[in-house]
């Protein structure tokens, strides 16, 4: 029970709080966002608008389709490029359009790209419209219905059924379930199931044609005409609807109509912009070229599900945002140039400009139940700068360049001529207190409880922006440029008794720019740097820090405005918030709701006055801003549409459309060589607010992006595999959509494609037969090789073998002629020995002849000696014995001979017999024997052997020629 009472109060809520955010206000004109042709990049005239599942905007287009989704606009081209005049969504993917002799719908191929799909070749040849225009579709749950002049075309099931009478159409109209449609000369027509059933007294309406047909209270319609004004058919009679917008919807000729939340009723005109009315009839808005439209004459008419009226214009595309808090009235004229201040008193509004006081008649809003239109008119002797407007107990002041007046009604009153009045507050309970131009002025009451001037104070006479009275009665004053002073006055007010100046030196962070405020009953000082706040105890200037934190980028603010109870206006840098410090300890700040109105107030003038408990006047450049509090602070908890992912484009060469809208699709291939991808997004949200976006690429990005305005990403050199990109939205700061997903793959290489994937596994064989052979034949040469490195190892061990068997034999033969040279040497020793042996005997013979006696004891004769002596010295001289000695020697000795003389060639033999017996290392004993010489004849012939031989004096000369 309890749950089913708070649904029920929830839902009562939420209506109660839907249909108060439309609550259409009569002052001023909503905000008109304007779309031109130089946006949208297509043609002048939009003659349909509607709507889709997914909150994209669709306008039948001079050039074609024109799609919109708040952020990016595309324009889809019909066959033969032609006019749109018709369009409709049916809110499950196709977009039916109707054109010159053509209808059909548009609808997505399956790769996010919109395809036109005729649907002229079912309508029976005769029946074809070849010369009409298709002005008209509506869809009916499964049928859909198309309609010239000349012809009703019902699709329905693949089939088409056509509905002609012989007079001509006009206009049919959707009025709830209901389909009505006007015969030309004839009259009103319902259309039910497929016949035409005719409206008994809809002959009333006149010849002007019946333009707009919209349901109106419980089972009544609000019938439009042309020229004949507006009439109600309550389902029985039609009867003439008497209402303030009658005569203007007749003298500027209605065109269409639209439903406003159910309350309220707006109409295009051909000439004069759009109308709205509510269901008492009553004109409570009036939008026009002069207040905000591109152009007066409207072609279509659209609510959106959030209650913004599209208008489509002959030339370009309009947004009324009619639940706005916000309503503006501009000075398209410039009749009273930059409006520095504005204030309602007296049932008439004022706008103190650059030029003077204006003034209009104001009609409260709870008698007000007419569009309200104002008529500046300039009061006499107010030209010049005005600076203020303030309401102190009943009066109304103007600080003015001139000095400062009373306003009463249409005049004014000059009570100060003290020049520049720019700031006056309330001093104590019956005294005013205004900085100016040279200081500080007193005002008092007068017995008529008027306002006069009393004195200026003396003691300080710099310029005076902002003055503020702390809670000890000090007055705290901002100078222009140079920053502040703290003064104390005198008990009567007349002087000052202490004036101190402060600068960077007490802490502030300068001179220029330093403003001084009252915040929640506590003075503040305001700076490029922050708040700033004074301790008395140490008297220095202290960054409010707490405050600042919670102001986030407002904490610069050049000025802070009083609104209502703990609400304060902050201003900086053109930018405005409304911050509520209702809950102690806790601050909340609207600044997004307020973005419109952002840099169109006048820098460091900027003013805000509270008409009542929940409506303020703005003065903006040129001219003023309605604003309704309670509009503004209703719930931030709002409905948030999916963000739409729209174009993916490949950025990689060329840009080249991917996809138009990505929204449903998955799965989109990207070719590798193409892995440059651009991906834009947007979110089909239709107010004025701050929309960021977050994205977050699976597979590429570690987390979540930071939030940014941009709608669009771009991907570069991205690796092959399966992406899933991430995108959702954040209004005004606070509010979240859900995700928007769209996966896309990309391709692996062409050398990593399953083409390249299965060449490579053929390949793969091949290589591995390539190899099995090259193995085999490898093993074969090894094997080869191996039988070849054994034969040659074989080879050489048996040629090894045999170098060692011959030199073993050698070895033996060497062994062997060593022998035998041994055998030779003992030979050419013992030959030699002999010989000396020979000699030595032939010379003791030699002597012993001398001795020989005969028989009778003489020596024996001469002759016989001599011829004994011969054969002695003839033996010893025998050239046979040397003969045979030297070639023994040579056998010995390798030619020794023949190697000496051929290096000393003067060498003689008997040179050559001393040679072989020193190298035989005989003594020269023997070689005296042998040479047949005496011991000195040796030593001779050594020395000159020596000399010959050119030995050195320490050479030894056996050992020379033993090494020769």
């Amino acid at each position: 029970m309890r749950k089913s009472l708070l649904i029920i109060f929830l839902l009562f809520c939420t209506r109660l709080l839907n249909a108060h955010a439309v609550d259409i206000k009569s002052v001023g004109v909503p905000y008109v966002q304007n779309y031109t042709k130089a946006m949208y990049q297509s043609g002048n005239q939009n003659w349909s608008i509607t709507r889709d599942e997914h909150g994209i905007m669709y306008f039948g287009n001079a050039q074609g389709l024109l799609a919109f989704d708040g952020k990016y606009w595309q324009q889809h081209h019909m066959p033969n490029g032609l006019i749109v005049r018709s369009v409709s969504a049916d809110g499950k993917g196709k977009i039916y359009v109707g054109a010159y002799g053509e209808f059909g719908y548009w609808t997505d191929d399956n790769k996010g790209v919109l395809k036109y799909n005729s649907l002229i070749n079912l309508v029976p040849a005769k029946y074809r419209p070849i010369n009409e225009e298709i002005w008209k579709i509506y869809i009916d749950g499964g049928r859909i219905i198309f309609q010239s002049f000349g012809s009703i075309y019902i699709y329905s099931k693949g089939k088409i059924n056509v509905i002609k009478t012989p007079n001509p159409y006009l206009f049919m109209f959707k009025a709830g379930n209901r389909f009505f449609i006007e015969q030309v000369s004839v009259g009103l027509f319902e259309l039910k199931d497929n016949r035409l059933l005719f409206v008994p007294g809809s002959n009333i309406l006149g010849p002007s044609g019946v333009l707009s047909m919209l349901p109106f209270q419980k089972n009544k319609f609000i019938i439009g005409t042309a020229q004949n004004g507006l009439f109600i058919y309550d389902g029985q009679t039609i009867k003439p609807w008497a209402n303030q917008a009658n005569d203007f919807l007749k003298t500027y000729q209605l065109n269409n109509g639209a439903l406003i939340a159910g309350k309220y009723v707006a109409y295009g005109t051909i000439l004069n912009g759009v109308v709205v009315i509510d269901t008492a009839g009553n004109l409570i808005q009036h939008i026009n070229k002069a207040s905000g439209l591109q152009n007066n004459t409207v072609l279509s008419l659209y609510t959106d599900s959030e209650q913004n009226l599209w208008a489509g214009l002959d030339n370009g595309i309009d947004r009324i945002e009619v639940n706005s808090p916000l309503y503006f009235y501009f000075d398209k004229t410039g009749k009273f140039g930059t409006v520095y201040s504005s204030i309602i008193f007296d049932n008439k509004i004022y706008l103190g400009t650059n030029q003077g006081l204006f003034y209009s008649d104001w009609v409260p809003e709870n008698n007000n139940k007419l569009f309200q239109s104002f008529d500046f008119k300039l009061i006499p002797g107010s030209q010049g700068q005005v600076w203020e407007l303030t309401m102190q107990d009943g009066r109304l002041l103007c600080g003015h360049n001139d000095g400062t007046y009373q306003v009463n009604g249409s005049t004014i009153t000059k009570i100060s001529t003290i020049t520049g009045g720019w700031t006056t507050k309330k001093f104590g309970t019956d005294k005013l207190i205004q900085g100016n131009y040279t200081g500080l002025a007193i005002f008092r009451k007068d017995a008529l409880n008027n306002w006069i001037f009393d004195h200026k104070v003396e003691g300080f006479g710099e310029p005076s922006r902002y003055v503020e009275q702390d809670s000890k009665g000090q007055i705290w004053v901002s100078h222009a440029y140079k920053g502040i002073y703290k003064l104390t006055l005198s008990a009567d007010l007349k002087k000052v008794t202490s004036k101190v100046y402060y600068d960077s030196r007490y802490g502030l962070p300068g001179s220029y720019n330093v403003n001084v405020f009252d915040l929640d009953n506590r003075v503040v000082f305001t700076s490029d740097s922050g708040f700033y706040v004074y301790d008395d105890i140490t008297d220095r200037f202290f960054k409010y820090t707490q405050l600042n934190k919670k102001l986030g980028t407002f904490a610069t603010s050049s000025k802070i405005i009083k609104a209502i109870g703990k609400k304060y206006w902050f201003i900086n840098q053109g930018r405005v918030a409304l911050a509520d410090f209702s809950v102690p300890g806790k601050l909340s700040i609207d600044t997004n709701r307020f973005s419109i109105l952002n840099g169109q107030m006048v820098q460091h003038y900027e003013t805000i006055n509270r008409i009542n408990a929940s409506t303020y006047l703005i003065s903006i450049d040129d001219g003023f801003v309605i604003l309704n509090d309670e509009d503004a602070l209703l719930p931030n908890k709002i409905s948030i549409p999916q963000v739409l992912i729209r174009q993916v484009e490949n950025i990689t060469d060329k840009v080249y459309v991917i996809s138009e809208d990505g929204s449903g699709l998955n799965d989109i291939e990207i070719p590798y060589t193409q892995n440059n991808i651009r991906i834009s997004y947007s979110l089909p949200y239709y107010k004025q607010a701050k929309i960021k976006f977050q994205y977050y690429l699976e597979g590429y990005s570690r987390q979540w992006s930071d939030w940014t305005q941009q709608s669009q990403k771009e991907f570069t050199n991205l690796d092959q595999g399966t992406y899933h990109f991430k995108v959702r939205a954040k209004i005004n700061d606070q509010n979240v959509s859900s995700i928007t997903s769209l996966t896309f793959i990309i391709l692996p290489p062409w050398y990593a494609g399953k083409p390249a994937m299965l060449f490579y596994a053929l390949l793969l064989v091949l290589f591995y037969y390539l190899v099995r052979y090259y193995y085999r034949l490898k093993l074969k040469r090894h094997q080869l090789h191996i039988h070849q490195k054994l034969q040659r190892e074989k080879e050489e061990f048996l040629k090894q073998e045999a170098i060692a068997n011959e030199q073993h034999i050698i070895s033996i033969k060497n062994e062997q002629l060593q022998a035998d040279l041994a055998g030779k040497s003992r030979e050419l020793a013992n030959s030699a020995m002999n010989l000396v042996y020979k000699n030595e005997l032939l010379q003791k013979i030699s002597e012993e002849i001398l001795h020989l006696k005969d028989s009778s004891g003489k020596k024996l004769a001469d002759d016989q000696l001599r011829r004994i002596q011969k054969v002695i010295d003839e033996g010893m001289n025998d050239e046979r014995d040397w003969n045979i000695f030297e070639k023994s020697f040579n056998e010995a000795h390798e030619n020794f001979f023949k190697k000496l003389k051929s290096d000393h060639p003067d060498l003689v033999p008997n040179d050559l017999k001393l040679c072989a017996y020193l190298r035989m290392n005989m003594s020269s004993k023997e070689m005296a024997s042998l040479l047949n010489i005496s011991l000195r004849g040796v030593e001779i012939r050594r020395y000159r052997l020596r000399k010959k031989l050119n030995l050195e004096h320490d050479k030894n000369l056996v050992e020379f020629l033993i090494e020769l």
